[in-house]
């Protein structure tokens, strides 16, 4: 099916508004050991959390938030090797588990605001953009379907494009799509907002703002006996 799509505005941002609540802010003062932290009710408690995380070494800080929002998918010596790791180069692009990058990039963000750069600088980018199919105009835009009408405008160089070019063309399954979109929101009037990794989708991958893209659907994943 053809999609005709029209991108308003790509965003890079240094950090993810919603990607921590004051009631986050408030259970890591206290595994940071934060005296008073209940006290806070008219303040800003991320401002004393920064102070919190930049009292303590980076990585002891960074396996604090690692534990706090992936304990539940990596183990206390994974952790400890990321919490290392993350000073030094880009975790949040470079795990090889693609499900795990938004929660990633959502801690390293917020290390690096602490530590005033002292651990990688990632960004999300946050894309507007209006997009019909030619028929079937009442089909769900999934984020598969997403990825694959804005594939149209992207250039060669893209790292979408080159890593998973069989996918976006419909010849391979796509179940990374999920992952790598970390929102899609729809606006209404055929308009949506797509969050993302910068490292996926960014404003130098796109070589056209107004594109056609022949979308295929992804084959069903085989089942296994």
């Amino acid at each position: 099916m053809k999609y005709t799509t029209k991108i308003s505005q790509i965003t890079s941002l240094d950090e993810l508004p919603g990607a921590w609540t004051r009631e986050d802010y408030l259970e890591l003062l206290k595994r940071f050991d934060f005296p008073d932290g209940d006290t806070l009710k008219n303040e800003d408690p991320k401002e004393y959390l920064y102070m919190a995380i930049a009292d303590r070494e980076p990585a002891e800080a960074a396996a604090i938030l690692l534990d706090y929002r992936l304990s539940e998918f990596l183990n206390e010596g994974q952790i400890s090797q990321i919490a290392y790791d993350m000073q030094l180069d880009k975790i949040s692009e470079e795990y090889p588990e693609i499900s795990l990058h938004h929660q990633l990039a959502n801690i390293n963000q917020l290390l690096y605001k602490a530590f005033n750069g002292k651990f990688p600088h990632v960004k999300t980018s946050v894309i507007a953009f209006e997009t019909t199919p030619e028929t079937n105009l009442d089909t769900l835009l999934t984020k598969e379907l997403a990825l694959k009408a804005l594939a149209g405008g992207l250039s060669d160089r893209s790292l979408m494009k080159r890593l998973f070019e069989d996918h976006l063309a419909g010849q391979a399954v796509f179940e990374e799509a999920e992952a790598i979109v970390w929102e899609l929101k729809p606006l209404g009037n055929a308009r949506y907002q797509l969050t993302t990794s910068e490292y996926w989708l960014s404003d130098a991958d796109f070589d056209q703002l107004e594109f056609e893209s022949d979308v295929v659907e992804s084959p069903l994943p085989a089942e296994t006996e």
